[in-house]
């Protein structure tokens, strides 16, 4: 069977660390979402050129 892990490791997390991870993440999700909303933009706007 398998073995089963009984002790853990833990280690110090800075406030600082977490606050870079977390800025970094809206950064990311910021970015995304504007790149979604210009390309969103770009296509309602080549169908209104080529559609309509």
């Amino acid at each position: 069977m398998a073995e089963h892990q009984q002790s853990y490791e833990f280690s110090a997390i800075d406030s600082k660390d977490i606050l870079a991870e977390r800025q970094r993440s809206w950064e990311g999700f910021v970015q995304f979402a504007t790149w979604g909303v210009g390309i969103t933009v770009a296509i309602l706007l080549a169908l209104l050129i080529f559609v309509v």
